[in-house]
């Protein structure tokens, strides 16, 4: 009887499913020590993520680039103890070099390499924020001149203004609300229940309540109007998603926000916060010569150091030599690529 033969192109059909989880499996090694996690004792371990294996494995078993789609960057805080102005500076600078590295790391195993949308979500709840929208037009636009100037190839802009053509900003957000949001009844159900929609919610509300400045009335009013604008900004970022979903429907879905394991979503840090919920819009980079930069509320960065200007506008603090950082707050174990 004849030996059987096996062709090449065969074994190599059984090997590829192999390679190609090993592959994502790389990939996924990059993003989990920048993991903003909201079950910080999941084990840090690609096959602990099954969502993001699978979007992953979309791309790579056809050998495309992968794309990553980032909601986030929406406009400065309008707290002016939190930020130094309305505009992006360095914090928002070194947070796309950060993104764009993160492609490049990609590119190192996995060839035909990754690209970010960033998805500006400004536009979809400045008015509950009470950013005026030519603000967050100006902010836009001077993310893409940096991403232009920077020379961030990787990197590009999703925003309200590529959808829904010449309408109006609020003519925009009636229409995403209609029809992508839930109701705020469906999300009060979802917040009683408890879960991921409750500790959202939470954490909105303390977003709303910090963003507030020259708040008149008395706390316990602050914060039941802040409860009320959080179940608004929940249900505009949940249509935003799906928004972006519908536009991008191939994409590992990144967050801002702390994700738990099981997520559609990957929650990704960007430079280094003082906490898991502080972002480069809610705070100014403070420097320190020969340490990574961090991230902290104006009042506080001021406290340690001077503002650097660039171009004419304020940017980040440099940490004063003299100030000896007892509390360890600039302290950091965050690596770059």
């Amino acid at each position: 009887m004849p030996t059987p033969t096996f062709s090449s192109a065969g074994h190599q059909a059984e090997q590829r499913p192999a390679e190609d989880a090993q592959t994502c499996a790389a990939i996924l090694d990059l993003l989990l020590p920048l993991r903003r996690a909201a079950d910080p004792d999941t084990p840090n371990t690609p096959f602990a993520f099954p969502k993001q294996m699978q979007q992953l494995a979309a791309f790579v078993a056809a050998g495309e680039p992968i794309l990553f789609t980032l909601p986030g960057f929406p406009c400065k805080s309008p707290n002016p103890a939190k930020v130094l102005g309305h505009l992006p500076d360095e914090a928002e600078r070194q947070s796309l070099h950060f993104l764009d590295q993160m492609c490049a790391a990609v590119q190192q195993v996995y060839q035909p390499g990754a690209s970010v949308v960033i998805c500006s979500d400004g536009h979809v709840f400045s008015d509950i924020i009470g950013v005026p929208d030519e603000h967050v037009d100006a902010y836009s636009d001077e993310l893409l001149d940096m991403i232009a100037r920077e020379g961030l190839s990787r990197l590009s802009l999703f925003d309200l203004r590529n959808v829904l053509g010449d309408l109006s900003y609020d003519e925009k957000r009636h229409l995403v609300s209609e029809r992508y949001a839930p109701t705020v009844t469906e999300l009060r159900e979802e917040v009683r229940m408890g879960g991921e929609t409750l500790r959202l919610y939470r954490g909105i509300t303390r977003f709303l309540v910090d963003d507030t400045d020259g708040w008149q009335g008395t706390k316990s009013a602050l914060q039941r109007e802040c409860r009320a604008r959080a179940y608004q900004v929940v249900a505009r970022s949940r249509a935003w998603g799906r928004l972006i979903a519908e536009h991008h429907p191939r994409s590992v879905r990144l967050s801002i926000h702390p994700q738990p394991a099981g997520s559609e979503k990957f929650g990704i840090r960007l430079l280094n916060p003082a906490d898991t919920w502080t972002t480069p819009w809610h705070a100014v980079l403070v420097h320190r010569e020969g340490e990574p930069g961090r991230l902290m509320r104006r009042v506080e960065a001021e406290a340690l150091g001077e503002v650097v200007f660039v171009n004419g506008r304020p940017s980040y603090v440099k940490v004063l030599a003299s100030v000896d950082d007892q509390s360890g707050s600039l302290n950091s174990a965050y690596a770059w690529f």
